[in-house]
């Protein structure tokens, strides 16, 4: 490895590969700086005492590391396993997933377009530019479709392929939130009130889908779906704030929120 290849600062999270276990260590190759080396010490594996290091890791193993010292001048690097906590650990998993993600992608338009390296390397500075890193670019194109390309100046038929390809790879995440409605009427015309006030909750959502289902009287499922989480949280709070204005003072009205799920998206 030459001197000008880059290297991972102090305290960075990385994902690496396991090479070679040793009774001092474990020796890895970090898979997002071309397989440079690193090294684990039995040390920083636990915070406790460990036995058999192989009960830790297996060759090939794949592991979420910190960068504890980076020797620019010697190339030696010095990694952490007991200092990653748990939340560092997922959201790296998910970062490198989506790389991985991306440039499985980026290779099917290669493939597709027939483009040269510098052709390529042209298409990916002109995503990252508008969407900050290629997965970003390809995760819009599949929600938007080609208008998501537009500001990148791309031909109809770069275009066209790249949209045609993330959709085929990526689900953009959606979020699903909802509740059980109870709601009752004693008024003279109590079943069109009730019609009427769940009616209003469908109205004016224009950043969310939501969906009323009848689960036995008195009681009625809503359910909202939108792209972000808080927004889906903000519709469903207006949905039910809609109904509730809608009951008359003789009607009766309650709700209990039910367990909100995630569709879709790098995980």
């Amino acid at each position: 490895m030459s001197a000008e290849e880059p290297m991972p600062e102090a305290g960075e999270i990385v994902v690496c590969t396991v090479r070679e276990i040793t009774p001092h260590g474990i020796y890895v190759n970090l898979d997002q700086y071309g397989g440079t080396n690193g090294f684990l010490h039995v040390s920083e594996i636990s915070t406790g005492w460990v036995r058999n290091i192989e009960r830790v890791a297996k060759v090939s193993q794949k592991l979420v590391l910190k960068v504890i010292r980076a020797n620019r001048m010697r190339r030696e690097i010095d990694l952490s396993l007991r200092q990653v906590t748990n939340e560092e650990r997922r959201a790296k998993v998910i970062e490198w997933k989506r790389e991985e993600r991306a440039v499985t992608i980026m290779a099917a338009v290669e493939k597709r377009l027939g483009l040269d390296a510098s052709r390529s390397r042209a298409l990916k500075e002109k995503l990252e530019e508008q969407f900050g890193t290629l997965y970003e670019a390809f995760e819009n194109v599949a929600k938007k479709g080609e208008k998501a390309l537009e500001p990148t100046g791309l031909t109809p038929d770069v275009a066209r392929v790249v949209a045609e390809l993330a959709s085929e790879k990526i689900i953009p995440p959606s979020y699903e939130v909802g509740a059980l409605v109870e709601i009752s009427s004693r008024s003279s015309n109590g079943i069109e009130q009730v019609k009427k006030a769940l009616s209003a909750a469908t109205v004016g959502l224009q950043s969310a889908e939501i969906h009323i289902t009848y689960a036995g009287a008195p009681k009625y499922r809503v359910r909202v779906v939108a792209d972000d989480y808080k927004q889906a949280e903000k519709s469903l709070d207006t949905a039910l704030r809609k109904i509730k204005e809608g009951t008359g003072k003789h009607d009766a009205f309650s709700f209990k929120r039910e367990i909100s799920r995630k569709h879709g998206g790098a995980s």
